[in-house]
């Protein structure tokens, strides 16, 4: 059996490589390794060779995407910013296709709810060029938007973590004991790990109890994963945990100290917001001295009110005393970043500038995260007096921020960041 893993070109107003990879995808047929012949295409690849020459990554391996300027979805065209698609030009894939014998199936995913266009691309190349081939769709898209990923055309859509009606469709069982597909990647200097999945805390304003509903975490398994990224020569390795710090005695502090044993040297890097209340300085002295060299802090608000109703994951005087020991530690102030939340609904006693202020006066950057409404969470919900939720390019961060402020607060509050930040220098 010949299946093809496409991750999709990305359809927004902004994007950037922070560490992107289909982590998902690559978990799912790894499971198939031994059992069908796998290819993988992946348009967010900058290391591609169809990718143009020049294309930059700064000093941790991020950077931008190649772009093109397209006509703004009708839905968003109350939005005055320019709607781009980013990542590989469609005609390499459909060259790839062309060049390839038939693919029995091909199987597609996506992460951010409004990132579907790029979804509708792939489909419609696949159906143009490999019409008997298969389509299956899963990820965070289709698992929280199930009825609308079924109008984009897949033979199958996959929702949540159950896996049976893809064995189905294939006619194979995957092995759940079998790494990531990542020598997929010809070239490959970034890679993705996960320690844990699920996140004990309900956030009001978070999708991941509906994507992921229990926690859980697998010291062995992340610890084979890192070797076989190591083996691959990667130099850099991202954390994609929601939790990455819950229950550490058992979980990081046992991996971290056997990381440090075998001497692996990756630079790590924290995308996801670390929950600041757990950074003890045990876990800081430890996480500096394995390696990592960001860290991201979900602070959202300095307002106690605000933090308690929407879920009380972490307290101002937690984010003081994490900074204090990150710093104790040795981590490098322009590494650390506490993620702000803009545009949020009840924003009312969010006391936005106030926080930024409170951040900055740590001494560590600030970084806006405009407010994504997703379907299915409290905040979210609340949202439906504004926008249709029912058409994911309504969750668009930037799309609802700007409708719900208005472009001159979204401006003014990214002026301020950008000072704030700058003033650190």
């Amino acid at each position: 059996m010949r299946l093809l893993l496409i991750n999709p070109p990305i359809y927004d107003f902004t994007a950037y490589d922070y560490w992107l990879k289909p982590y998902g995808l690559l978990r799912v047929a790894g499971q198939l390794r031994g059992q069908a012949h796998l290819c993988l295409f992946d348009f967010l690849d900058r290391l591609h060779p169809g990718m143009p020459a020049g294309l930059k990554s700064d000093g941790w391996g991020r950077g931008a995407f190649p772009a093109e300027k397209l006509p703004k979805p009708p839905a968003l065209s109350p939005i005055r910013r320019h709607y781009r698609r980013f990542g590989l030009p469609r005609r390499l894939l459909e060259d790839y296709l062309c060049s390839q014998p038939p693919f029995d199936a091909v199987l597609v995913q996506t992460t951010m709810t409004y990132w579907y266009p790029g979804v509708g691309e792939v489909i419609e190349a696949v159906r143009a060029i490999s019409p008997h081939s298969a389509v299956v769709l899963g990820g965070v898209y289709a698992t929280l938007c199930p009825v609308h990923a079924r109008t984009l055309g897949a033979d199958l859509v996959v929702e949540g973590q159950n896996l049976e009606p893809l064995w189905t469709l294939l006619g194979v069982r995957g092995n759940p004991s079998e790494l990531p597909y990542w020598e997929g990647y010809e070239w490959l200097e970034t890679g993705v790990v996960k320690l844990t999945e699920g996140c004990p805390f309900r956030c009001t304003y978070c999708s991941v109890p509906q994507v992921y509903p229990r926690f859980s975490g697998d010291v062995e398994r992340a610890l084979a994963e890192m070797d076989v990224l190591h083996r691959r020569g990667v130099r850099r390795l991202a954390f994609y945990d929601d939790a990455l710090l819950f229950r550490e005695k058992e979980l990081l502090l046992p991996l971290l100290e056997e990381v440090l044993r075998r001497g692996y040297g990756f630079a790590l890097h924290t995308p996801n917001a670390l929950n600041a209340r757990f950074i003890t300085p045990r876990v800081a002295a430890l996480m500096v001295r394995v390696g990592f060299r960001s860290f991201y802090l979900g602070f959202e608000s300095s307002a106690y009110a605000w933090q308690k109703k929407t879920g009380g994951k972490v307290y101002s005087s937690e984010l003081v005393d994490a900074v204090a020991a990150l710093e104790a530690a040795g981590a490098e102030r322009g590494a650390l970043t506490a993620y702000l939340i803009a545009g949020h609904p009840r924003g009312e006693g969010q006391e936005m500038e106030a926080s930024m202020h409170f951040a900055h006066s740590l001494g560590i950057q600030v970084m806006l995260s405009e407010f994504s409404p997703i379907p299915g969470t409290p905040d979210g919900e609340a949202c439906r007096e504004w926008v249709d939720l029912d058409e994911p390019l309504w969750h668009n961060k930037t799309a609802f921020a700007e409708h719900f402020l208005g472009r001159a607060e979204v401006e003014r509050l990214k002026s301020l960041c950008h000072h704030l930040n700058r003033s650190l220098k």
